[in-house]
């Protein structure tokens, strides 16, 4: 903890980063370290602070070490330092490439917590409600930009019940590891091309350690992130996780029955960090702040670690199992159906926060069997408004704004991003976003009948769509055949969204309202660019037209 002169005033930077970093100690006492602190005290301290750093609109970061809250402000200008030295608890300042206010060991990873809700808290109730769609003229191609953001704002907020905010917070949890997945996923299909083919010999071992690499230790990441999401120590969340994963775990036998590495996967990962994350809380309510770092980050892995080795590995391996027993069967029974119901709903499941309860289901699936069987045929659903969009282009000749917000959001509509597409065309104009879902349907319902006739075809990784999944198609047959269904599949969304749409689409009131009436009134402006989603919105594999 050196002091300097440089401080962090990005506005960008993720306000939830790593709340819990190794909290130490430091000998002897001080103010605001006694023993049994009361979380009203704690809460207090942070009130007290919060206001003198500039208010939690000039928070851009907050993290804690052994000692200190360390802040990112966005300007140093609205911060109180003689005022803050005169809080009680507070032991000093400091600025170095971030503000830092000295509490002391024991108390910083009791009051850091307390900070961060009381930082959200603050910024959800200046939010205040979203405010209705702005009264621009739909034939505005800004306009319509306008109407979807204001649809998207009021979808979200309706989506703000503890139940979706839980699973977003288990989203959160995988979306971090996407990179890893789709980078090992590659690999791991340039592996098994060279090895199909009996190339380079010499590398496939090589490449099989980099793709597989990274899936043995998965579990180990997910429980890291898991504590970080649910304000504990990431590190102990990683510890518990670990075990999940040793390889002396198949020396041990639980339930009658003896334990593999790895067994419970990413779920049991999960379930052991959220444990470890109570049990640690706990353990720093009744810990004296003296013997914090000593005796919380034992206890929270002796306990936690010895449940998931006799319980959870157990439960998780069961559930684990059935879950893929269930996408399986249900696809080589129903394939068709069950194609056609998820390709279909998935859009309506993304505007109602719902779909972010099968990420963790796809990382199940692609821990077993190397890939998810679900998510090529969720992608239709972005095939199906890539057809949409192509429609009302053709069916608006005169609305030049429209016109170019399709253009602008194409390409990123073929290449699986689906956002632009759906808040910017489909979703404002009414119609056109129901038949893009009928696209969608048809398109997954193809796949899934494929997959019914026993050739399936799955993804190594969870993330991209459209064209920017075709790396990452894998079945349980040639790779060409796999190809040609994912191929012929979009193409059936494509078609169908676009006639589905071109026919039905519009009414004639619409029609003679979006075209005589457009160059007249609206200016040709390109529409404002929809950016990817960011840590505080939902993230591309969220929106998207992706699982």
């Amino acid at each position: 903890m050196t002091e300097g002169k440089n401080r962090d005033t990005n506005p960008d930077s993720n306000p939830r980063s790593n709340p819990h970093t190794n909290p130490g100690t430091n000998p002897g006492t001080s103010p605001g370290t006694s023993p049994g602190t009361s979380p009203d005290k704690n809460r207090a301290l942070a009130a007290a602070i919060l206001p003198l750093v500039g208010g939690a609109g000039n928070v851009t970061s907050i993290a804690h070490c052994m000692t200190r809250l360390r802040l990112g402000i966005q300007d140093r200008s609205l911060v109180q330092d003689q005022a803050l030295k005169a809080v009680p608890g507070v032991m000093g300042v400091v600025e170095d490439d971030t503000y830092q206010v000295v509490l002391g060991p024991g108390t910083v990873a009791r009051v850091t917590p307390e900070f961060e809700r009381l930082v959200e808290e603050t910024r959800r109730r200046a939010a205040g409600p979203s405010a209705p769609a702005a009264s621009t003229a739909a034939t505005s191609g800004a306009g319509l930009a306008a109407q979807g953001a204001a649809l998207k704002a009021r979808q979200r907020a309706k989506n703000a019940t503890p139940f979706k905010l839980f699973l977003r917070r288990i989203a959160d949890i995988f979306v971090p590891l996407i990179p890893a997945l789709i980078g090992c996923g590659i690999v791991a299909g340039l592996n098994g091309m060279l090895t199909n083919l009996g190339w380079a010999p010499s590398v496939v071992p090589a490449l099989t350690a980099v793709a597989a690499g990274f899936m043995s230790l998965i579990a180990v990441f997910v429980g890291y992130n898991t504590a970080k999401g649910f304000g504990g120590t990431p590190v102990l969340g990683g510890a518990v996780a670990a075990v999940i994963v040793f390889p002396g775990i198949a020396h041990i036998t639980a339930f009658g029955r003896q334990l593999s590495p790895g067994q419970g996967g990413v779920l049991g990962a999960l379930a052991a960090a959220l444990l470890a994350v109570q049990v640690e809380k706990h353990c720093r309510r009744l810990v004296p702040a003296a013997l914090d770092v000593l005796l919380t980050p034992t206890l929270t892995v002796l306990l936690t670690g010895l449940v998931t080795v006799y319980g959870l590995m157990y439960a998780a391996g069961e559930v684990s199992a059935a879950i893929g027993v269930f996408a399986n069967g249900l696809l080589a029974h129903g394939g068709a159906v069950a194609g056609f119901l998820l390709g279909g709903l998935f859009l309506p499941l993304v505007m109602l926060g719902l779909h972010q309860a099968l990420i963790p289901i796809h990382t199940t699936l692609i821990e077993q069997q190397g890939y998810t069987v679900l998510l090529p045929i969720l992608a239709m659903a972005g095939a199906g408004q890539v057809g949409a969009a192509i429609a009302v282009y053709l069916r608006l000749p005169r609305n030049g704004p429209i016109r170019a917000t399709v253009r602008s959001a194409l390409p990123a509509g073929f290449l699986g991003v689906g956002e632009p597409l759906i808040y910017g065309v489909s979703l404002p104009l009414g119609r056109p976003f129901i038949t893009a879902c009928l696209g969608g349907a048809f398109g997954g319902g193809f796949v899934g009948l494929f997959n019914q006739l026993g050739d399936t075809v799955g993804s190594t990784a969870i993330g991209p769509s459209g064209w920017a999944l075709f790396p990452l198609v894998k079945g349980n047959q040639g790779i060409g055949v796999t190809l040609a269904v994912y191929a012929l599949g979009l193409v059936v969304g494509y078609v169908t969204g676009f006639l589905a749409t071109y026919l039905f689409g519009f009414s004639r009131q619409m029609l003679t309202e979006l075209n005589a009436t457009a160059d007249d009134t609206a200016p040709l402006v390109s529409p404002a660019p929809f950016t990817a989603a960011t840590p505080d919105d939902t993230p591309p594999d969220k929106e998207s037209v992706t699982a």
